[in-house]
């Protein structure tokens, strides 16, 4: 699955949190809609405003996309506080239990909005695994939408201001959700795209199959041609998202796998870089690294998931995979003839995990050596299979291996870019600090640059940058001219 993080509210911030007002963004769609549909939108003006806030992981961001894109192009306009706003809607996340709790909590302090002639609505994982019980639980809230569901949205709002009180939209198995009328993107270099829905997997700690439904792929031709008007649109990194990308299956007549998917998407003019995540180990197969290998512009990066380091452990989770198996996947990029970034994310305190265990996972890392990982502590989800088993570790013993695990791993990274000092790399300049001549940007192995420069304009460019410093979670360099 994608990675969580952190809210973001109003207009969607980059990766670097620089936000800019949304009229600027009106000028970079997708092709399911021209400028001028949504500039005549934004000019009518007369549906109100609306804020978006949305929590969770890069799919997310993108379903923020294109429920603006739909507001927008109707004539809603998108304020930066709830507080201008007459439309208050929340894109959620479930997979962790924090998140979700995150959003009830952000729900409880606008309680009294509604009395105030505000609508407020809950959107994505948490909506489609709630359900209309968040009526029951935060009344106020007058919109429940599933992520499967934003193509209704207007519709659903139209009912909303003929008088209904309560309006749900809640599909799971339905190929809707790949494409809305117009996409609103919020980065002006770098696109998403969206190529595989749900996931089959079945992981017993996940309520991804829940929440997205079953994998749906959408068709190479589909996905070529937005690619393609992407990059007519100026767009020159694109990202290829799903919960397991990388068990992508062509439903059209060619069939197309998904490393000669990556492969063609790179072949599209304009296109620079080549993204994509997040993949299962058990899809993860010698051609998508020798895609990697063959063509420069798809990054080499790859983001597996391993979540534990012990066998036992990984049958528990059902994740159709053994540490050995693993590692194997691991061995055919350490193999490669270019050298590959990994990236992971891992839980600790599943139900039934042994200090042993536990220790198994702290000697993956040793062996691995990630470039990155995301960790977290195991939480209970709704409709789950690990819901009956016994967890009986203590929140302050998860939070211990935590903190273990994290220790380690930023151990790991302080010594592998430390060893990056006085190499060059390429980097897409995507922010600009307040401090001058001062630049961050990321290269095409996903590490983060800030580096100093006398040029005065460097935003959306491809620079060169060599690295004089290095910490645990980013790179210091300057700019090689």
């Amino acid at each position: 699955m994608p990675t969580a993080r952190q809210s973001r509210a109003g207009v969607i911030n980059c990766d670097l949190g620089m936000s800019k007002p949304f009229d600027i963004e009106l000028e970079r769609l997708t092709s399911q809609a021209s400028y001028s549909e949504i500039a005549r939108g934004v000019a009518a003006g007369q549906r109100g405003t609306f804020f978006l806030e949305t929590f969770g992981c890069q799919m997310n961001d993108h379903d923020s996309e294109k429920v603006a894109g739909l507001l927008l192009s109707r004539g809603y306009q998108q304020v930066e506080t709830p507080e201008a706003a007459s439309l208050i809607l929340y894109n959620t996340c479930s997979i962790r239990e924090k998140a979700a709790q995150k959003v009830f909590s952000r729900l409880g302090e606008y309680r009294e909005k509604q009395n105030e002639g505000k609508v407020i609505g809950v959107l994505g994982c948490v909506a489609q695994q709630e359900g209309e019980e968040i009526f029951e639980r935060a009344p106020w809230v007058s919109l429940v939408c599933g992520s499967a569901s934003y193509r209704k949205l207007p519709d659903m709002l139209t009912q909303l201001e003929a008088g209904n009180q309560r309006v749900t939209g809640l599909d799971t198995d339905t190929d809707a959700t790949f494409e809305t009328e117009v996409t609103r993107r919020d980065n002006p270099w770098r696109a998403y795209l969206t190529i595989i829905e749900g996931c089959d997997k079945a992981c017993s700690y996940c309520v991804v199959p829940f929440t997205r439904g079953p994998e749906r792929s959408r068709g190479s031709d589909s996905i070529l041609k937005e690619v393609r008007q992407l990059a007519e649109l100026g767009y020159s990194e694109v990202q290829l998202l799903g919960q397991t990308v990388n068990s992508y299956a062509d439903p059209t007549p060619r069939k197309m796998r998904f490393s000669e998917l990556l492969l063609a998407v790179a072949d599209v003019q304009g296109v620079r870089r080549v993204r994509f995540t997040t993949s299962h180990p058990s899809d993860f197969t010698p051609d998508i690294v020798e895609a990697i290998e063959e063509q420069p512009k798809i990054c080499d990066h790859v983001h597996l998931p391993v979540q534990s380091g012990s066998t036992r452990v990984l049958r528990a989770m059902q994740r159709t995979y053994s540490r050995e198996v693993y590692l194997e996947k691991i061995a055919m990029m350490r193999d490669a003839n270019r050298p590959i970034a990994i990236t992971t994310d891992i839980i600790v305190g599943f139900p039934g995990e042994t200090e042993f265990e536990f220790e198994e996972t702290l000697s993956l890392l040793d062996e691995v050596q990630y470039d990155n990982l995301f960790s977290f502590k195991y939480s209970p989800r709704p409709n789950t299979p690990s819901l009956s088993m016994s967890d009986s570790m203590s929140e302050e013993e998860k939070g211990r291996r935590l903190a273990v695990l994290q220790d380690r791993q930023r151990e790991i990274q302080s010594a592998k870019n430390a060893r990056l000092v006085g190499k060059r790399f390429e980097v897409l300049v995507s922010g600009k600090s307040r401090r001058e001549n001062q630049w961050s940007g990321y290269t095409t192995s996903h590490r983060m640059i800030n580096f100093a420069s006398q040029e005065r304009e460097l935003l959306g460019t491809y620079v060169q940058v060599r690295v004089t410093g290095a910490g645990p979670n980013s790179l210091l360099g300057d700019h090689a001219v």
